[in-house]
């Protein structure tokens, strides 16, 4: 049996979607896989251990572990809403010492594959720290300029902070939590993002687009392939758009229609935390707003819709 330890962070506003997260990854998980799941928190919010306890039952191969995190980042920065919680992947060198070596995931994410080739296959030959996906910084004028300018760091190099594997061993041996923990409060754009591109640089494994799509990764699939193809293979590109990894790192499936929203809503409709009524109220509400708005409106979003595509497609 492959056990594969995997880690997420969230608060109570969250719990919900952890739930659909969790249950895509052990829905997709192969029979020799055995998930060792450990849940942040800090201590003055706990996420609903009796909701979460649910999916050891439905799941048998998982095991769940609440993990209380110090209050280290409780005064953190703090921007588009995105609280401490997002720092508490950083602690995991030292709050969980069971491993040396961890997958961390987000929660506004949809699994839909196993774990264990990731976990196995990343071995952290020479001196990395850590492994992710691309971000495509350096396909964005403002967030290429953002980290140039700003940190010196290449944009052609730097990676996504949501679906990342930790070298935890080496970490811990040159105490990178407390590089960490010494920029808490600087007024970073992309919080935790930037603190592990800004510490690891130049200590990066670089993964394949199956383990992170982003709406960034879906809009040049679809209107500008080629420079996806300076970055991965066409094999790699269609791996990920058929069966990669979903992260709704902007806007969320379950509050609001967003790229890939369909695949986050057929996951919850086969999970064991399907609720019809919630199910049913989203897409109604969703068209009673539609119906509600005046003519003019509706002509100023699809005109929207129209000019903001092509505009889109003359920038890239």
């Amino acid at each position: 049996m492959s056990i594969v330890p995997i880690a997420f962070a969230f608060d109570n506003n969250f719990v919900m979607p952890a739930c659909i997260c969790i249950s895509s990854l052990l829905m997709n998980a192969d029979e020799s896989t055995f998930y060792d799941i450990f849940i942040l928190h800090s201590s003055s919010c706990c996420p609903d251990k009796d909701k979460l306890g649910r999916l050891q039952t439905v799941f048998p191969k998982c095991r769940l572990h609440f993990r209380q995190v110090p209050d280290t980042f409780d005064k953190a920065f703090e921007i588009r809403g995105v609280t401490a919680s997002t720092y508490y992947r950083l602690l995991i060198p030292e709050v969980i010492p069971e491993y040396d070596k961890i997958i961390y995931s987000d929660v506004d994410v949809i699994f839909r594959q196993d774990l264990s080739c990731l976990y196995n296959e990343v071995r952290f030959e020479g001196n990395a720290l850590i492994a992710g996906v691309n971000s495509l910084s350096h396909l964005l004028p403002d967030i290429r300029d953002y980290y140039e300018k700003n940190y010196g760091i290449d944009s052609h190099r730097t990676i996504y902070a949501g679906n990342i594997v930790m070298n935890l061993k080496a970490m811990r041996e040159e105490s990178t939590v407390s590089r960490f923990v010494s920029m808490a409060c600087e007024k970073f754009r992309f919080q935790d993002m930037d603190m592990i591109n800004i510490v690891c640089q130049g200590r990066i494994e670089y993964l394949p687009p199956k383990y992170c799509i982003t709406t960034y990764f879906c809009l040049f699939r679809t209107h500008d392939r080629e420079k996806l193809l300076d970055l991965w293979s066409r094999s790699e590109i269609d791996e990920a758009e058929n069966s990669g990894i979903v992260h709704y790192n902007g806007q969320k499936p379950w509050k609001s229609y967003c790229v890939n929203f369909d695949i986050w809503w057929e996951y919850y409709r086969k999970s064991p935390f399907y609720d019809p009524s919630f199910y049913f109220d989203f897409f109604y509400g969703k068209l009673d707003e539609l119906d509600r708005l005046p003519l003019w409106k509706r002509v100023k979003i699809i005109a929207r819709y129209f000019v903001y595509g092509r505009r889109k497609q003359i920038e890239i």
